[in-house]
């Protein structure tokens, strides 16, 4: 069967994504979800609960709910916890029985914010993707619904978009050539900052999460933006290094695999293809690169393989003779490897093995 997992596990879902990108920016997100179905998201993909708080709400959504539409107590329970809590804003996601019934969560906002006075969006989540379009969703609708423009700016001042502890695990993005960090889409980072995000000049988007927002800001607020990391703290277009086919592969999220990849064709002249498994890869792979849903198709790709490069559980489908170098990655593996996630700026913890 194309597209199913009977090795590998599948990436983190879209709801926890959603809720991922939201959890430092001062809002409360609430999941229309049956009870315990948080568990997933704060027991498997979330690290930051240890140390930092964050309003993140189930809806406990039962059975009669779910069959009658019963939007008016999740409305007051919502009401109800917003006037406890204050947030600075509420933030609405999906699940697959809201989402089948035909939920009306734009309707739902607009009496939400006549309740509470705050501000309120939907992040259009269903549990049927992965984490990349979930944080995608969640970025954009808080870009569209917050941010407003201004006519100051930081001068050489720079966001940087699509950071979560599902790709990375430090902040530790220092920027040269001048430029300040205005604000961080978001790990280590506070409503106040992002909400100065349209005073920067320009974007990084540093992950395929990243993108749609950039998009929008570029749209409305004149803000150009680049893709990639920034390796030694210079900002550059990944997809501007050309690379050859080989059958050395990168498996992974396409923005980060792509930059390491850019990377090692740069530093050690060698070509590295990447195997894209997530979904957001529209204008994000050179013609050398494939992108893989489905443990088959992936297992497909890897079969000649000379060297891979990817999340350990990827080895249990790779071919013994390939030369594997791991590079854990928390939104596949999650708690399995994660002592053993490098902080993918400095590249000399994962790839000393490349030669």
């Amino acid at each position: 069967m194309r597209k199913t997992y009977r090795i590998l596990p599948v990436y983190t879902g879209d709801v926890s994504g959603a809720a991922s990108a939201l959890y430092e920016l001062g809002g409360m997100t609430v999941i229309h979800d049956p009870s315990g179905c948080n568990s997933t998201y704060n027991t498997h993909d979330e690290v930051r609960w240890f140390d930092q708080e964050s309003l993140i709400y189930i809806s406990g959504l039962n059975d009669i709910d779910a069959i009658t539409g019963n939007d008016g107590k999740f409305i007051d329970d919502i009401c109800f916890a917003a006037d406890k809590m204050k947030p600075r804003f509420i933030a609405l996601a999906n699940s697959p029985l809201p989402y089948l019934n035909g939920t009306d969560f734009k309707g739902i906002c607009r009496v939400l914010e006549e309740k509470t006075g705050l501000p309120c969006f939907y992040v259009n989540t269903n549990a049927m993707h992965d984490y990349t379009k979930g944080q995608s969703e969640a970025f954009l609708s808080f870009a569209v619904k917050m941010l407003k423009g201004t006519e100051e700016k930081i001068r050489c001042g720079i966001n940087i978009v699509g950071m979560t502890p599902l790709d990375f695990t430090s902040t530790d993005i220092y920027i040269t050539d001048g430029h300040e960090t205005v604000s961080n889409w978001a790990l280590g980072t506070s409503f106040d900052s992002v909400m100065n995000a349209a005073k920067a000049e320009l974007n990084l988007a540093v992950s395929s999460s990243g993108i749609a927002a950039c998009e929008y800001m570029k749209d409305k607020f004149g803000i150009p933006y680049i893709k990639g990391l920034p390796w030694n703290g210079t900002v550059k277009e990944y997809m501007d290094v050309q690379r050859s086919y080989s059958k050395n592969y990168i498996v992974g999220e396409p923005v980060i695999s792509g930059s390491v990849a850019a990377y090692i064709k740069e530093t050690y002249g060698l070509d590295f293809n990447v195997i894209a498994t997530t979904e957001i890869t529209d204008g994000l792979l050179l013609g050398c690169d494939k992108r893989c849903h489905g443990e088959e198709e992936i297992e497909a790709a890897l079969k000649d393989a000379e060297t891979i490069i990817a999340d350990p559980m990827v080895r249990l489908i790779s071919p013994d003779r390939a030369k594997f170098i791991e590079l854990p990655h928390f939104a596949m593996s999650g708690r399995l490897y994660r002592k053993q996630i490098p902080n993918l700026l400095k590249p000399e913890e994962y790839l000393y093995g490349i030669k």
